[in-house]
């Protein structure tokens, strides 16, 4: 049965929804890319929640959520998240999806909160050295696009906070990981492509049981271009994990 719920955390109110039952495997917490909010996961929701709870939520100013006076970095909202799951009685384990930026913030959730996580998916994840290594590799207009679209929640530089954050609190994981790779970046050069699965693979480094797949035909969105693929990967994760 699904549950919606506003929870009230330090200063707003957030959106989340429960979806699923989990049967005694762990709950799946799922967290969408920049500017995104929970409607990033129609595509899969369904299907994961036939294998476990599922909560979606909606982070600070986005969707249905209120807006927050913290700071729009990953930090601040990785203490939010963790708040709304203890206010809400969601019990660990976990396993973390993230997309995009939301891999940001469950790369730090996991190394914040080592111990009520089970596994990790990380789903064309932001890596922490997206401006120094690749972004220059970009055409301008790519790049003027790109710094244009912090418009919807933090600013450029809490973004860029975000990853700096992302880097000073790296550390080695003993948490089950899978990186999926978008394997068919729109704009993306042969050589872009390549550096980026390159970055993707490097991220495997933080877990002593990773693995990496290349979802061939996915743009940025591999929930929506490859569904089959983020299910597998998440199936892959609440099945070999007995709580």
């Amino acid at each position: 049965m699904d549950k919606e719920m506003f929870i009230q955390i330090s200063d707003c109110k957030l959106y989340a929804k429960l979806v699923g039952k989990n049967k005694g495997k762990p709950t799946v917490i799922m967290d969408a890319g920049y500017g995104d909010f929970s409607k990033a996961w129609n595509s899969v929701l369904r299907e994961i929640s036939m294998l476990s709870s599922v909560l979606i939520y909606d982070r600070a100013g986005l969707g249905k959520s209120e807006k927050s006076s913290n700071p729009r970095t990953s930090r601040e909202m990785v203490k939010e998240l963790k708040e709304l799951l203890s206010e809400a009685q969601i019990k660990p384990p976990y396993i973390l999806v993230g997309h995009s930026f939301g891999g940001v913030n469950m790369r730090m959730f996991a190394t914040e909160y080592t111990n009520e996580v089970s596994g990790l998916v990380l789903i064309d994840s932001t890596p922490e050295h997206y401006r120094e290594r690749f972004l220059p590799t970009m055409s301008q207009n790519f790049q003027q696009a790109y710094n244009k679209q912090f418009v919807y929640e933090g600013n450029y530089d809490e973004f860029m906070e975000s990853l700096k954050q992302l880097k000073e609190t790296r550390k080695k994981l003993n948490v089950p990981l899978i990186v999926l790779s978008a394997g068919k970046k729109a704009h993306y050069s042969i050589e872009s492509q390549g550096l980026w699965n390159e970055m993707q693979r490097e991220i495997l480094e933080i877990s002593s049981d990773g693995e990496m797949i290349i979802a061939e035909n996915s743009a940025h969105y591999i929930q929506k271009d490859e569904p089959e693929v983020v299910v597998s990967a998440i199936k892959k994760l609440v099945e070999n994990k007995k709580v």
